[in-house]
């Protein structure tokens, strides 16, 4: 859902119509055999076909070495009804768990320890979360395909649950970072290709007003800041002539520092090295084009074109959520498959680029959310 997401969205509804229509999913269990080390037990949000009302969450416990495969229902029985229809964002702030439910135009709220249900947050078409100072941000399209209107960002109180203001961005808004008292927010317009958007929008939080907007490229999606307060963006091109690109923008100036011919579908930030992972659509050859790449952000070089490095690439389809470990470091990877069947999750070894370990997840695993 957050990648492709017009180009698929025909397949991936003609494909939902020939396939019986889908009862409860069910709960399962399965043990990992785990190495040696310590690690953090964490949530993985599966998007799920969309249409399908398919979202599920699985549960890795350390503790046990288990893997638990769609809790939901089973910890909450009395919910009317699945987690929803596309799980786009999961992050865990304070004591709960935060699931974004993006075509059910809600944030499932659970429990950080249970995953039992505390309520939800209606916003339509959201998108991303981010958190900062006993408030929460929920970047949101807020409209239907084809739309020109603007998305916004809503603040809500994490006690209450209540959304306090909202700000209008550019258009289809994603993912969003917080430095000082700023908020960033990227930009796709990716409703209205080729007429995509192409900036950061800076919101202030103490106004919650939109101060500026950083001209940076078209059709904008990933966003992450590095130790230094520098932002690093991904531009997904228009999928013909113009190629994904790594940005890197300088927060205090608003300016882009650089820029890295690196096709960036997911990124994860450690340290000073970002680990990017990439499944590029062309329509010009009508294929993917995947990568692995490791990148020193201070010297600005790829250190390694795959941080895989014992083959188990060769076992992914579509390479597509990434995470790396607080804890080990450890490297997590989640493979698409078909975007209809149940997909994988894949543990690599920072330093050997060995995989350590694999199990089945739910339909187009994406998010993760570590128990701190």
């Amino acid at each position: 859902m957050r990648r492709l997401f017009y180009i698929l969205m025909g397949a991936l509804v003609l494909l939902t119509a020939c396939r019986k229509e889908v009862g409860v999913i069910p709960y399962e269990e399965e043990q990992v055999q785990l190495p040696g080390g310590s690690e953090a037990s964490f949530y993985v949000l599966n998007e799920g076909n969309m249409g399908t009302n398919k979202a599920s969450l699985d549960f890795f416990s350390r503790e046990s070495g288990t893997y638990k495969r769609n809790i939901y229902g089973s910890v909450n029985p009395t919910a009317t009804r699945e987690l929803g229809d596309v799980g786009n964002d999961l992050e865990i702030y304070g004591s709960k768990l935060y699931a974004v439910i993006n075509l059910s135009d809600k944030i499932e709220v659970m429990e950080a320890g249970t995953a039992r249900r505390i309520g939800q947050i209606n916003v339509r078409n959201c998108r991303f979360i981010t958190f900062g100072n006993g408030k929460g941000y929920i970047s949101a399209y807020g409209v239907s395909v084809g739309s020109p209107m603007p998305g916004f960002v809503a603040e809500f109180d994490t006690a209450s649950l209540q959304i306090t203001r909202r700000v209008y961005v550019g258009r289809q808004p994603e993912q969003m970072q917080i430095i000082g008292n700023k908020l960033y927010v990227a930009n796709s317009g990716g409703y209205s290709p080729p007429d995509y958007e192409r900036t950061i929008s800076v919101i202030d939080l103490v106004n919650f007003t939109e101060i500026s907007r950083i001209d940076v490229a078209i059709n904008l999606g990933g966003l992450k800041k590095d130790r230094y307060n520098d932002l690093y963006v991904s531009s997904r091109g228009d999928y013909y002539n113009i190629k994904p690109k790594l940005y890197r923008i300088d927060a205090e100036t608003q300016t882009v520092k650089d820029s890295f011919e690196i096709a960036a579908g997911s990124f994860a930030i450690y340290g000073d090295t970002a680990y990017i992972v990439s499944s590029s659509w062309s329509y010009l050859t009508n294929s993917y084009t995947t990568s692995y790449k490791l990148f020193d952000l201070q010297k600005e070089t790829i250190i390694n074109q795959s941080f895989i490095r014992d083959g188990t690439e060769r076992e992914i389809t579509i390479p597509y959520g990434l995470t790396v470990s607080p804890v080990t470091g450890n490297i997590y990877i989640t493979d698409a498959k078909d975007y209809v069947s149940p997909g994988t999750l894949y543990c690599i070894d920072r330093i050997t680029g060995r995989k350590l370990w694999s199990v089945v997840t739910g339909d187009i695993p994406s998010g993760f959310a570590f128990i701190p």
